[in-house]
């Protein structure tokens, strides 16, 4: 072929009709809808998105951010203020840029802590959430001199407490997601809470301008990359609109400050945490917001020098080695993304309107929606729909550390209930043998499953010799004597190994079979001894539990 031929070859151009035939063949007689995931905010995920998917869409995306960057506010960690003013600056000097303090546990403060508090307040923007009117903190506000309180920038929302005069560029009024975020609240969900907090504070408020420059908002930040960039993104739509329902025609831009979640974070294996957390600080950075936190990976244990300056190098990287900050709206046009941000926009509209109708903020956090959320959520950790690496899946059997560190911890987090069992198992645990029959490649797929499975609760399995005849496996537990053992063959071998098996061992061994049967061949082997199964898709902390049950004796299940 000449190269003037090469340069005017065309192509045919390929639609989305012939695209989904071509996937469909990929699928060897698998349904097409197979390839849709469906999110725990309803909303439906499609392998392929095109310009006609977002011209499908109703919703006009006014209101995305049109400004770069975004502050790090990193939190301080300390026993008391001195301490406090000591590694605030030296966070400050390493690359932090903001003064963050969390009240949840609050610190005792001398007088000359205050006052180098409020000399740093003047020279950095400050964050300071979860705290009361009592908080001592609040005294370093009146030390700052009158006449640099309007260069002084900041947010902080404490109920029932009035900021001194003349913090002009100080923001009081904030909603907070990041309560319901932590007890199961989804994106949607989220988004209408905080447009119910916000219509709740607008309505004490005779001018609504004034009220939104006194407004910021804060989201947690969950590990649904695409997800949590479209909230955010969503958020500034509604906003836009929120506005425009009390009468503004241009409602100016809020800040919104971002914190990866806890919800998240495990204690087992936390190295993986640090994943979580880039993923998390990245989605807000692309999807817009204005100040972020991450926490470091081991906050649950109580963060050391490294992890904190890990956290803190974190964002300094994105900044430095992706330029992301130099782009404006840098996940815009993306027809996956625009079209979620779409959804997110409908759905949390009405639900905003939902709640508003029914009790508004309160009554929807009295109810039961959101314990219905986290119980779906742990369902699905617990079930293997979702991962948790390190947790759920690939668990790594090293001993770590699952006592509570001096912070402030987080309800509904999706691990707590694997490191309660795992808890239990690094204390004491019983000798596990995998019983294999026939050849390796046989039984390893099954091996391998039930070996995983254990790990997560922190048994340790052994292999035991790949047996031929039930009688060789009968003699060789009946020498060995392990206190649990699990049967591993392929599926024909199991259904004449297992009966043999049952009747012919020690008491003290607690025999089980991996993989799922139909409900009378089970029943069958139940009737005959065998005390249980482990199989893809079982509730494995349920069953963690009842292993330790049934080894104890004293048939405790949590």
């Amino acid at each position: 072929m000449s190269i003037h031929t090469m340069k005017t070859v065309t192509f045919d151009k390929a639609d989305t009709v012939q695209w989904r035939e071509a996937a469909a063949k990929t699928l060897k007689g698998k349904p097409f809808e197979t390839l849709l995931t469906k999110t725990i905010e309803g909303i439906e995920l499609h392998p392929l998105y095109t310009l006609e998917d977002l011209e499908s869409r109703a919703q006009k995306h006014r209101g995305i951010s049109n400004e770069t960057g975004w502050i790090v506010a990193q939190q301080t960690f300390a026993q008391d203020g001195q301490q406090f003013i000591e590694e605030v600056k030296d966070s400050l000097m390493r690359g932090n840029e903001a003064i963050l303090y969390d009240g949840t546990q609050q610190l005792d403060w001398d007088q000359s802590s205050l006052e180098e508090l409020a000399q740093l307040m003047v020279s950095y923007p400050f964050f300071i959430r979860n705290t009361t009117k009592q908080d001592p903190i609040l005294n370093a506000f009146s030390l700052i001199p009158e006449a640099m309180r309007p260069t002084v920038k900041g947010m902080i929302f404490v109920p029932d407490w009035i900021i001194p005069d003349g913090f002009l560029q100080v923001r009081t009024i904030g909603a907070d997601s990041g309560y319901a975020h932590h007890k199961g609240a989804d994106a949607v969900t989220e988004l209408a809470l905080t447009l119910v907090q916000a219509a709740q504070y607008a309505e004490g408020k005779e001018n609504f301008s004034d009220f939104a420059n006194d407004f910021f908002v804060h989201f947690a930040v969950d590990t649904h990359f695409f997800m949590e960039i479209a909230k955010f993104r969503a958020f500034r739509i509604l906003w836009q609109a929120f506005g425009t329902a009390y009468g503004m025609r241009q409602t100016p831009n809020i800040p919104i400050l971002a914190t990866t979640s806890l919800r998240s974070y495990s204690k087992l294996d936390p190295y993986v945490n640090l994943l979580r957390a880039g993923n998390e600080a990245f989605s807000a950075v692309l999807g817009g917001a204005d100040v972020i936190t991450v926490h470091p990976h081991d906050v649950l244990t109580g963060p050391t020098d490294a992890s904190i300056r890990f956290a803190r190098n974190l964002q300094l990287v994105i900044k430095e080695e992706t330029h992301v900050d130099k782009v404006l709206d840098p996940s815009g046009g993306s027809y996956f993304i625009e079209t979620i941000t779409s959804k997110l926009v409908e759905n949390a509209w009405a639900m905003f309107i939902e709640i508003e109708a029914d009790g508004g903020y309160e009554a929807f956090m009295n109810s039961s929606r959101l314990e219905d959320l986290l119980k779906q959520r742990r369902s699905d950790v617990a079930k293997g729909k979702k991962s948790l690496i390190g947790t759920n899946v690939y668990a790594d059997l090293t001993a770590t550390e699952l006592t509570n560190g001096d912070v402030a911890l987080t309800g509904g987090r999706l691990a707590e209930p694997f490191e309660k069992i795992r808890s239990k198992f690094e204390e004491e645990q019983p000798r596990t043998v995998l019983v294999t029959f026939g050849r390796l490649k046989d039984f390893k797929p099954r091996a391998d499953f039930v070996g995983g499975f254990l790990a997560i609760g922190g048994i340790r399995s052994e292999l035991s010799p790949a047996f031929q005849e039930a009688q060789d496996a009968i003699d060789w537990l009946q020498q060995e004597r392990p206190d649990y053992a699990i049967v591993c063959a392929s599926p024909t071998e199991m259904e004449s190994i297992i009966p043999q098996l049952l009747g012919k061992l020690p008491d003290s061994v607690i025999l089980e079979a991996a993989g799922k049967y139909d409900t009378e061949l089970a029943q069958q082997w139940l009737d005959l001894g065998l005390h249980g199964f482990l199989f893809v898709g079982q509730d494995k902390v349920e069953k963690l539990f009842d292993i330790y049950s049934q080894w104890k004796g004293d048939g405790q299940d949590e």
